[in-house]
């Protein structure tokens, strides 16, 4: 049974070669190899509640990159296709590159403009298009690793001045890093979350809360991007033969 494909992007740019980034021309691509297949555009909440079996396509990004609006949106447009962006509240209209783990090495130097986030006038701009904005939590920590209190404030915060800066609910959040467990989950339901976009290698059974997402990277060519959503690996990666696969690798 076909399920939904829901790929996890964050940063588009012709020059830049982090592994969280993609070209612009590659981007293009794959969304045109998913819609000449038959798939149909849907935001991440509409993916998550959409009927088995519905060939539906939702495309993600984490961090609300300024080159989402900049870069991808014309891309989605001549698709005709809307997209979620889950945005890290605390630092959403920053006069500068965010700031964590991960993204630390490109600052300073000649891509650090890459790092720079959309303003909240233009997630209103995204949002009153059709386009879905996340809570990405307030200020991207690993939330495994931080205390109860700590977790409850990431997420209800970040959901509160969503809401607050757009005026629309907010239902869904994307956990930093990927980083989710039990502990997490139940933080997220507590805080009024009805969906949880995670990002596991192993592509775990659909629930709602922790939704699984295809990360897509600088090193997908176009021949590993179709095999990351081709029906037969996804199937293997949602069977438990892909643990024993990917410990082998390690």
């Amino acid at each position: 049974m076909t399920s939904p494909i829901v790929l996890c992007y964050h940063a588009l740019s012709p020059t830049w070669e982090a592994s969280l980034s993609t070209t612009p021309e590659r981007f293009e691509r794959q969304i045109e190899m998913l819609v000449r297949r038959g798939y149909r555009g849907a935001t991440f909440s509409e993916a998550v509640s959409s009927a088995p079996g519905d060939r539906v396509l939702a495309v993600t990004f984490d961090d609300a990159y300024r080159s989402v609006i900049e870069i991808a949106r014309p891309i989605l447009d001549r698709f005709r296709l809307t997209a979620t962006v889950f945005a890290p509240s605390d630092q959403i209209g920053r006069q500068g590159p965010l700031r964590w783990e991960g993204i630390d090495r490109w600052l300073g130097g000649p891509h650090e403009s890459e790092l720079w986030p959309m303003s909240w006038d233009e997630l209103r701009i995204l949002a009153a298009d059709g386009w879905e904005i996340g809570s990405h939590t307030a200020t991207h920590p690993h939330l495994t690793r931080v205390e109860d209190s700590v977790l409850e404030n990431e997420l209800t915060r970040s959901k509160a001045v969503c809401e607050q800066e757009l005026g629309t609910p907010c239902t869904s959040v994307a956990y930093p890093y990927g980083d989710v467990d039990d502990r997490v989950v139940a933080g997220a339901v507590r805080a009024g979350y009805a969906a949880g976009a995670a990002l596991p290698g192993r592509l775990h059974a659909e629930h709602p809360m922790r939704w699984p997402r295809i990360g897509v990277y600088y090193a997908d060519d176009d021949r590993r991007f179709r095999l990351k959503v081709s029906p037969a690996v996804r199937r293997l990666r949602a069977s438990p033969a892909w643990e024993l696969l990917d410990s082998l690798r390690r």
